[in-house]
């Protein structure tokens, strides 16, 4: 009797209790990067889910959840990198929320690791249930770029290339029938980032197509489309770019020809800028009773009489003009003479006699009423008596356009990391000089590029500056060479396609007799003059500028501006064709010494 009692009972419990089933679509979730995803979950039959457990996780992660909410509350256990942008959500409008079984889960800000599956896992007292979700990730590429080249054959060869695709797209190239055409070629890199970087190409003549369209389509059937007018490029052929040569050339001849006139205009009617005027009225007055009315403007024209004029003038004011000494530093205000102590005899003594000169000269109204014209002559007189000493002009840090003292303030030692130099390449022990093996074979004309050494140092931040030896005594000068920085870790590149910006590489190289390139995509070739011998290399991390100097010469070659990510390490390569080295230089500590910079107001 006992034993039926208690089947009753039992038979009852089951019929009463309902199972836990979770329920997800059944076909893959398609989102963009950087966009926002519901990922859909509930429960069937619904019931209120506000008091289980509702677990999302990834793979094997289960006790390092996406989310996870329990006990009527969100349990901060979730990764770092899902933190502020996961949360349960309604699967639809209609949804009724927790109350009615919806755990749905919205994630935003999707990048590419976030493709894969996600397994939403619900949990009562006694029963629990789970089911997997696959979200597939994809990114929509730039327009393509069509690059268009006339073959000697008469045809044209097209090049379509776009970037920042995922996963990798078809491309489609098509007349203007909308027919398909078979493609050359087409390779797909990915880059860093995972996006890939698409490069198709193919040849086209004028019965092919009159419109050539190039087609990218990532997997949700979304596309980017260029086209391009085949049959005009045929038909203008080299007579276009000759056109279009006469007219900038007509253009510039114009420009010049107005340019020249209206100096002579201005020379006839004696008008002169603000400038002038201001200047030469306060040099008529620094020159009054010595007796001299010659245009200081006029004089510096003629350069072989330039040092004797300013000589004359000099013995002139210090003749002829005397001033009181209670007037001393009112006009030259500032000015260390200590400092100009440390240049050459010669002009230390002309800069103390013009500013002798000047104090004594009593016949001057109070400059003060003329501060800006004064300020801007006494620059000058004091610029042009330091040309007087031409042989110690090399004292001078400043030399051309480049402070070589400024940027050796930011100087790092730099050594190559022997560990991953490559195999062709001989080190020296100091790790300061490279160059190729002579069993080094280099087989083909384009430059070695995967000839690599790279920094041991690392940057990720701040301004760095480098200066790398290209020529020594008794050898002649390095003509293939390669000097720059890239991302730390990108190891893995073979192709020269790789080498460029977009792959985490920015660098400057010359190739022999075909000249200067940076390592753009297409490459830009540079007109260097003369071939540098000592380069200095400046990183600056934060602003994102990598510029390039001529030390010898003190010359700006050219910046390289991007933004920067991660570490940043120096890039060298020695080429191939060449016996010279490439030497890393130990740059010596900034001196510094200058002359005469303020004038006081």
């Amino acid at each position: 009797m006992m034993s039926i009692i208690i089947a009753l009972l039992v038979n009852l419990l089951i019929e009463t209790s309902v199972s836990l089933t979770v329920v997800v679509p059944g076909d893959p979730i398609v989102a963009h990067v950087g966009s926002t995803v519901i990922l859909p979950c509930w429960i069937s039959p619904a019931e209120n889910a506000e008091a289980l457990e509702i677990r999302w996780y990834r793979h094997d992660q289960f006790s390092n959840p996406v989310l996870l909410y329990n006990h009527g509350m969100f349990q901060d256990i979730q990764e770092e990198s899902n933190r502020n942008r996961s949360s349960l959500t309604l699967r639809s409008d209609q949804s009724g929320g927790l109350k009615d079984g919806d755990v749905s889960l919205r994630l935003e800000k999707l990048t590419l690791q976030d493709e894969g599956s996600f397994h939403c896992y619900v949990s009562g007292d006694r029963e629990y249930d789970s089911q997997q979700v696959l979200l597939k990730i994809t990114a929509l590429g730039s327009t393509p770029v069509l690059f268009p080249k006339p073959l000697d054959d008469g045809r044209v060869n097209i090049s379509c290339r776009s970037s920042g695709w995922y996963p990798e797209p078809s491309v489609t190239w098509m007349c203007d029938d909308r027919s398909v055409l078979r493609p050359g070629g087409t390779s797909h890199i990915r880059g860093p980032d995972g996006m890939f970087f698409v490069q198709s190409w193919m040849a086209v003549s004028r019965s092919d197509a009159q419109l050539v369209s190039c087609s990218l389509s990532s997997r949700t059937e979304e596309f980017r489309e260029s086209r391009i007018d085949v049959q005009a490029i045929i038909s203008s052929g080299p007579w276009k770019a000759l056109f279009f040569t006469l007219l900038i050339f007509a253009l510039l001849s114009l420009g010049l020809v107005g340019f020249i006139l209206y100096r002579y205009r201005e020379r006839q009617t004696g008008k002169k800028p603000v400038g002038e005027n201001c200047e030469e009225e306060t040099m008529e007055k620094l020159l009054k009773g010595v007796g001299r009315d010659e245009n200081m403007e006029e004089q510096r024209k003629h350069a072989d009489g330039e040092e004797e004029t300013t000589e004359k003038l000099l013995k002139d004011v210090e003749r002829d003009v005397n001033i009181h000494e209670q007037r001393k530093h009112e006009v030259v205000g500032d000015v260390n003479i200590e400092d100009s102590k440390k240049h050459a005899d010669c002009e230390e003594e002309t800069t103390e006699n013009l500013l002798k000169d000047v104090e004594r000269d009593e016949n001057i109204e109070d400059p003060r009423k003329h501060e800006d014209c004064g300020d801007k002559t006494m620059e000058k007189l004091l610029k042009d008596v330091e040309k007087l000493n031409i042989k110690d002009s090399r004292k001078h840090e400043v030399v051309g356009d480049v402070n070589i003292e400024e940027l050796r303030k930011h100087a790092v030692e730099i050594t190559i990391d022997r560990e991953r130099l490559h195999q062709d390449l001989i080190l020296s022990k100091d790790c300061k000089i490279v160059k190729a093996s002579p069993d080094y074979n280099h087989t083909g004309e384009e430059f070695p590029i995967q000839l690599c050494a790279f920094g041991a140092q690392r940057f990720t931040s701040g301004r760095h500056y480098w200066e790398v030896e290209l020529t020594r005594e008794n050898t002649p000068p390095k003509n293939y060479w390669l000097i720059g920085v890239m991302k730390d870790g990108n190891l893995t590149a073979r192709d020269k396609s790789t080498f460029t910006p977009f792959y985490g590489f920015w660098f400057l190289y010359s190739d022999g007799p075909r000249g200067f390139h940076i390592n753009t995509n297409p490459s830009v070739k540079l007109s260097l003059t003369p071939r540098p011998e000592r380069l200095g290399v400046l990183l600056d991390y934060d602003d994102g500028q990598l510029s390039f100097y001529n030390v010898t010469e003190r010359k700006h070659l050219l910046t390289i501006s991007s933004k920067f990510s991660g570490s940043v390490v120096p890039l060298f390569n020695p080429g191939a064709g060449d016996q010279s080295e490439l030497r890393i230089l130990d740059c010596p500590k900034p001196v510094y010494a200058q002359i005469h910079k303020d004038i006081r107001t």
